[in-house]
């Protein structure tokens, strides 16, 4: 009786998705007959192609992590029991932290480059010949490594403010600590006299060997990851398995109490073999 109502749940809670979505979408298309003013306006169903884009459209806004819920449904409507699809639900939050700690190191990644970008173009508009002023401002133009603090740097470099310290405040956001170095340069080169380009030059080259370590680390240990995303997918493989000898282990783990039990203790094993294995590639690639 549970497994016939949860596959009856899961069964009619994935028809009013795709039911709402195709009337969404017929909806919007009807509007937009009414406005162009076409005269004639469809008023048969949606074909089950504009639904299956508007299901694509609808996973790219909501992340990637809701396959692991949509996993979670099918192995119980398999399985014939509420438990994947609660530990599917479960596993959204995780998945969605992992997959924004990602988007901000790629974040990270792209300002460093963009700053990376602003000290070599900056070097180069000072040799040209132009003031720091007008050198900074084209080169903010061009490679965009000020981030949301540009408008401030512009303006501190435009009317004669504190340019320094503008690039000290734009050196807080993720990846942009580099223009910490580039504020120093700036500060030496105007109450000194010194050559700015020098100071870019060498600058540059320090943001380049820091950012070439990265790269390599970050490819020494890509072996490690691998090696940790296998050891996370042999259960899924070892049922698959299971499944093709015949031997039925999802109603096993699912419906008698050893196998409730194994179910049990295995995950909290998984679980913190993948917190171990994460936390030591992690702390690699502190160093």
């Amino acid at each position: 009786m549970t497994g016939e109502t949860s596959m009856t749940a899961a069964l009619l809670c994935l028809g009013a998705l795709v039911r709402l979505l195709g009337e969404r979408h017929y909806g919007m298309r009807r509007a937009r007959l009414l406005l162009a003013g076409d005269g004639v306006v469809a008023t048969g169903p949606p074909f089950w192609g504009e639904a299956l884009t508007e299901l694509r459209r609808l996973r790219g806004r909501l992340g990637a992590e809701w396959w692991a819920l949509a996993a979670g449904l099918v192995l119980g409507m398999l399985g014939a029991s509420v438990i994947p699809v609660a530990a599917g639900a479960a596993g959204v939050p995780v998945l969605r932290r992992v997959r924004l700690a990602r988007q901000k190191r790629h974040v990270r990644e792209r300002t460093a480059d963009a700053v990376i970008a602003l000290c070599g173009a900056l070097a180069g508009e000072v040799r040209a010949g132009r003031q720091p002023g007008e050198a900074l401002l084209r080169a903010a133009q061009d490679s965009g490594g000020l981030g949301e603090a540009q408008s401030a740097v512009v303006a501190a470099a435009r009317f004669g403010g504190d340019v320094p310290g503008a690039l000290a405040v734009a050196a807080r956001q993720p990846g942009a600590e580099g223009l910490l170095g580039l504020a120093a340069c700036w500060r030496v080169a105007v109450d000194q006299g010194a050559g700015l380009a020098a100071g870019l030059d060498r600058l540059d080259a320090a943001l380049r060997a820091e950012r070439d370590q990265r790269a390599d680390l970050h490819a020494q240990l890509a072996g490690a990851r691998a090696t940790t995303v296998l050891l996370a997918v042999l259960p899924a493989l070892g049922l698959l398995l299971g499944s093709a000898m015949g031997a039925k282990p999802l109603h096993v783990l699912l419906h008698t109490g050893p196998g409730l039990g194994c179910l049990t203790i295995g995950s909290a094993f998984e679980g913190a073999g993948l917190w171990w294995a994460v936390r030591i590639v992690r702390g690699a690639g502190a160093v």
